[in-house]
């Protein structure tokens, strides 16, 4: 069986930035934070798949680079995916604990597409079989993505959930980083530069 982990980094996550912060730096440095998570898993290709131009050197020398446009839907972006199962992880989710992504393929055994909840709404990341189900419509940032797609699902268990997680989606969302967490070095240290 084939897994995909792929990072998806669109341009509107540079307006998290917080002040003092270039967004420009802000969005790589998130999206390479989230990306090296990704790297580290086993079992799974890491992709990255983006709307912003030059992401690609902040990917390890083989990884698929996908350019998406800045609105294409996330099914279309599935339909892009080559493998038997892919997780789509939220590019602004740099301290996301790798267990959690693992979460997201253990959960396919027993639904169609599984979804790891944000905080405020959203999702930071989803999973599902390929090709996608064809009822399925997903949308990383649907403020009541699980509900949207119980909705449109067949039968009531069709969509599982994981543990949630959060997102910086806001300047002030970066207070949410635990110091103490291991990872996000990229984002760290632009913080602490600020």
């Amino acid at each position: 069986m084939t897994r995909i982990a792929a990072v998806l980094v669109r341009s509107h996550m540079a307006h998290a930035a917080p002040p003092g912060v270039d967004p420009e730096e802000f969005l790589l440095a998130i999206a390479e934070d989230t990306y090296e998570i990704v790297a580290g898993l086993d079992l799974v290709t890491p992709v990255l798949i983006t709307s912003v131009p030059g992401l690609d050197e902040i990917v390890w020398p083989g990884t698929e680079v996908i350019a998406i446009a800045d609105d294409e839907p996330l099914k279309a972006v599935l339909g892009r995916l080559k493998a038997d199962q892919a997780a789509v992880i939220s590019g602004d989710a740099p301290d996301l604990p790798p267990l959690l992504i693992g979460k997201l393929f253990r959960e396919l055994g027993r639904a169609e597409i599984t979804i790891c909840p944000a905080e405020n709404g959203g999702a930071v990341a989803m999973a599902c079989t390929l090709p996608a189900p064809g009822w399925a419509g997903p949308d990383l940032d649907d403020a009541d993505v699980v509900a949207t797609l119980r909705a449109q699902a067949p039968g009531p268990r069709r969509v599982a959930t994981t543990p949630g997680w959060h997102r910086l989606r806001t300047p002030e969302d970066v207070e949410r980083l635990d110091p103490g967490l291991e990872g996000w070095d990229n984002t760290r240290a632009l913080l602490r530069a600020r």
